[in-house]
């Protein structure tokens, strides 16, 4: 049975959000909301073109970009990480919730006015500015988890901020963030992302509306229906002729006339993904086809997800949803629906 979550009563009145009733699996004492820092053990929910990093970091060691034309300030990577930590612990007040596990890619660098005409071999660490463009963190509630086909999964909250998705050469305007709420397989740390569950393009002007925002994401959130949705796709699979015809029609996918690929479902994972895809059918530890030469929907599914953890930090959670809609889509296709069926017939 899942343990559902029990919401706050008294904050979600207090956003005009309803309150659904749920039940508890199992009690912990209450997290209390403390200073965010170095998560206990790594989660390689993303692996490829990324830095872990911690809390104590971002705040420190980096600055925060500004809108040039009214010099005013964004909001900033770890203010973004602990608005939505903190929404976590109002909505699951009596949930174990985990340290954050942060990831960036591609520095930019500066320097602060004083040194601006020093060569640079003689800056000094002083002297030198730095933030990331891109950001991406999860944090676990493991007290709110299932299982499927033997793998647990915990309840995962988690986000992404992309700089470059901001026109910082403006004045200040509404600031776009993905969130989103969904499950983290333990066996293999990919994450499990459902529509009800992200928001795509979250656009706040403070971090009280990014506050309320991630609130009622989580609060619309189904986890039971999520899960049931997953379970199933233990029942359904390919056979080696049709995962053959799925890897063969996506990697002609891209190429496809444009009239063509619009006349089909998006499909957002390239040549390298599906490569990956296709050797890991025969090689992943946990997902492969093994001595059966079919492979269920619920392992295809893990290979997708798992090719996905080499995407860069600002297409990872499209990519995540789009991995969950595409098997879906392949299991209704396997019973007479037309929607996906070029891929696998």
């Amino acid at each position: 049975m899942l343990p559902a979550f029990q919401p706050n009563p008294e904050f979600a009145v207090g956003l005009n959000l309803p309150v659904e009733e749920a039940t508890i699996v199992e009690e912990r004492p209450a997290t209390p909301i403390v200073s965010l820092g170095t998560a206990p053990h790594p989660r390689h929910f993303i692996e490829a073109n990324t830095k872990p990093v911690d809390m104590a970091h971002l705040k420190n060691d980096c600055v925060v970009p500004v809108f040039s034309k009214d010099n005013e300030v964004t909001i900033s990577h770890q203010s973004f990480i602990e608005t939505v930590w903190n929404a976590a612990h109002r909505l699951f007040p009596q949930e174990v919730i985990d340290t954050p596990d942060i990831v960036v890619s591609h520095i930019i660098k500066g320097r602060i006015p004083e040194a601006i005409h020093k060569p640079v071999n003689q800056l000094l660490e002083t002297d030198k500015t730095i933030y990331y463009e891109r950001m991406a963190f999860c944090f676990e509630i493991p007290s709110i988890y299932e299982e499927v086909a033997g793998n647990r999964l915990n309840l995962s909250i988690g986000g992404v901020r992309a700089y470059n998705h901001e026109n910082l050469y403006s004045k200040k305007t509404v600031e776009k963030f993905k969130v989103f709420i969904g499950f983290k397989n333990l066996v293999c740390c990919n994450l499990c992302v459902s529509t009800d569950g992200f928001k795509r393009e979250l656009r706040v002007m403070s971090v009280q509306e990014l506050l309320e925002a991630s609130l009622q994401l989580f609060q619309q959130y189904d986890a039971e229906r999520h899960i049931r949705q997953m379970a199933a796709l233990q029942r359904q699979s390919l056979s080696e002729h049709q995962f053959a015809q799925l890897i063969g029609k996506a990697r002609l996918y891209q190429y496809l006339p444009t009239a063509e690929r619009k006349a089909l479902p998006a499909m957002e994972f390239t040549d390298c993904h599906i490569n990956a895809v296709a050797k890991a059918y025969y090689t992943d530890e946990n997902f492969s086809r093994g001595t059966n030469p079919e492979i269920d929907l619920w392992k295809l599914y893990n290979l997708f997800t798992g090719a996905n953890k080499s995407s860069y930090i600002d297409t990872f959670l499209d990519r995540s949803l789009n991995a969950t809609q595409l098997i879906a889509g392949i299991g209704r296709a396997l019973e007479g629906d037309t929607e996906y069926s070029w891929f696998v017939e």
